[in-house]
């Protein structure tokens, strides 16, 4: 088992990584009946790529001595109706002002691209990543 998500009420949740015992609150947000006091869990889903392809970055940095410490993801999600859902997640990653060369950039920009949340997304679901090299 992964985590532990339990209903506190008021449409906020707490979910427990069983393996660190770190946790997560969610609300609904402020246009779907709650609060916006935490990240919602379609926030999340976001985030979670951005996380994800940070990540994935790092290791193929990693691999090939790239310093990426630092770089940083600015996340933005748009929601659809009928049925409600994500519709387009845009990811604007700005990385530390080094010299990538680019055989690196075309490296870490493959990697942006083949994390494994964006993966599992739903088809319909727009992902736009763009990468400012400082």
């Amino acid at each position: 088992m992964t985590s532990k998500v339990t209903y506190k009420g008021k449409l906020r949740t707490e979910a427990v990584h069983l393996k660190s015992g770190n946790s997560i609150i969610t609300d609904a947000p402020t246009d779907n009946h709650g609060k916006g006091e935490a990240f919602s869990p379609t926030d999340l889903a976001a985030t979670s790529l951005a996380s994800c392809i940070l990540t994935i970055m790092g290791i193929a940095a990693d691999k090939r001595d790239i310093d990426i410490s630092g770089a940083a993801a600015e996340v933005t999600k748009v929601m659809a109706s009928d049925p409600r859902r994500i519709a387009r997640i845009e990811i604007n990653i700005t990385m530390p002002a080094r010299d990538y060369s680019t055989s690196e950039k075309k490296v870490l920009e493959k990697a942006a691209h083949h994390c494994p949340v964006g993966l599992s997304l739903a088809e319909g679901t727009e992902e736009v990543i763009t990468i400012r090299w400082s």
